[in-house]
């Protein structure tokens, strides 16, 4: 009996803290001890105790982050089931060391994007980030949300703070055959992420006139050219890119290729671009032929160029296995292209390196809008969040490679072998479903497919 009563002050006490009860109920606590409902409940509360010590042991044996990585939030259904995949594959298994950044579109706008420039700005301290899918604003969107105005792309911004070379590639299973059916090995695409379209300036005329580009150097001299003379209203647009961001992407492509040992192709439209895309392909054979011929030859690997339309065609007959090296649209259409005909848009890798050795772990997709307004409506959908998944999985990894962190790196690739497991076991999200062969056994919704994936771990 004294044990119980031991047992049943150590409860009430623990009861107290759990449910925040004021001094004068325990008062009480000796009429409570006599009732056997409440001794019910001493013993109840003894066990909790001993949950809670339990937790704390759980706790102490997650596994422990040294530096932090600049998390990135995203938008509509992506940010929803970025949430999920934290709660429920990485917090029970790490303790998170993060900085985070909203990047919801409203928060972008109520900064006028200092939040973008803030999160870009930890990424390069840091040494790592992962982001989840934004949206870029049009002006549906300025109504939809009722923003000020028409915001920039954060991954523009992102890109161009860092300098960096985007790298996107498949995530194969061994049920989804790629519709290219001669695609053997994944096709890897490095995507200038600097300049060009996505640091552009536009402009509507109403009229007829005279359209110039005027190049005004330090010295004040002017450099004019005739665009077009408008015959009326129409649209013009304005576009750069830098011999030092060419280089940086030149460069990071073919360390990559070097690096995994694959054949490097870089393709551009220099028939027709004789200046800007003659730039592009200049910059990359010079760096080639100066820093990286010899090391290629040696490892058994070419360097190839061939207009982006050649290249294309080629594409389409390859077995893959090799590293496709991008001007920013090409490589922003393309790679959307590579995923879809390897399975689907969520089912690609997509890392930023910068040329200072700073990455950033993103899904290559966008926010899954069609599924996020079915989700306001109390559906739970069947989204595929592999991609945002192997985000986590890529900084989280790459954290514990430059931390010598090995249990770290060790749990980023089982969680990625466990995902890929339950696809391969047949069980898998919506849009997998309509591909996998044989056919799938279970078709999830997400939150499903995640604690599927979980209950491996």
């Amino acid at each position: 009996m004294v044990c119980v009563y031991i047992k049943f002050e150590r409860a009430l006490k623990r009861r107290k803290e759990v449910r925040g009860l004021r001094g004068e109920e325990t008062t009480r606590r000796k009429s409570w001890f006599l009732s056997p409902s409440y001794l019910f409940q001493a013993l109840k509360f003894a066990k909790m105790s001993k949950y809670q010590n339990k937790l704390k042991e759980l706790n102490m044996a997650k596994i422990q982050m040294k530096n932090a990585i600049a998390e990135l939030d995203g938008d509509e259904m992506t940010r929803i089931l970025w949430k999920v995949i934290k709660e429920k594959l990485l917090e029970p298994f790490i303790d998170l060391n993060v900085e985070y950044y909203d990047l919801g579109l409203k928060t972008r706008d109520d900064s006028d994007d200092k939040i973008t420039y803030e999160a870009a700005a930890a990424i390069k301290r840091l040494g790592v980030g992962v982001k989840c899918a934004t949206i870029t604003s049009n002006k549906a969107r300025v109504e939809e949300y009722n923003l000020k105005q028409l915001t920039p792309s954060p991954n523009g911004i992102v890109r161009a703070e860092l300098d960096g070379t985007v790298f996107r590639k498949p995530i194969l299973v061994k049920n989804i055959t790629p519709t290219v059916s001669c695609w053997k090995k994944p096709l890897i695409l490095g995507r200038h992420a600097y300049g060009d379209v996505y640091k552009n300036c536009e402009m509507y005329v109403d009229g007829p006139g005279k359209a110039e580009l005027v190049f005004t150097g330090k010295d004040g001299k002017e450099i004019r050219k005739t665009i077009m003379e408008m015959k009326g209203p129409g649209i013009l647009q304005g576009m750069h890119n830098l011999d030092k961001s060419i280089e940086s992407f030149a460069r990071a492509c073919l360390f990559y290729g070097l690096s995994e040992k694959v054949h490097v192709w870089f393709a551009t439209k220099d028939t027709i671009s004789k200046t800007y895309d003659g730039r592009f392909k200049e910059i990359f054979q010079r760096v080639y032929d100066t820093e990286f011929k010899a090391k290629f030859e040696s490892a058994g690997i070419e360097y190839f160029y061939t207009l982006i339309d050649d290249a294309v065609a080629r594409v389409m007959k390859h077995e893959g296995g090799i590293l496709w090296a991008c001007k920013n649209y090409d490589g922003d259409v393309m790679s959307d292209m590579v995923a879809s005909a390897s399975g689907s848009l969520a089912m690609m890798t997509s890392v930023l390196v910068s040329p200072d050795g700073v990455f950033e772990y993103e899904a290559a997709h966008g926010t899954v809008q069609r599924h996020y307004y079915r989700y306001l409506k109390g559906e739970k959908t069947s989204t595929n969040p592999v991609a945002l998944i192997f985000a986590w999985t890529g900084a989280l990894a790459k954290r514990g490679e430059l931390d010598s962190t090995p249990q770290l790196v060790s749990f980023a690739h089982k969680l990625e072998e466990e995902t890929l497991a339950v696809i391969e076991d047949g069980i898998m999200t919506g849009d997998l479903a309509s591909l996998a062969e044989p056919k799938a056994k279970k078709v999830l919704n997400s939150w499903e497919f995640i604690d599927e994936i979980a209950a491996r771990l």
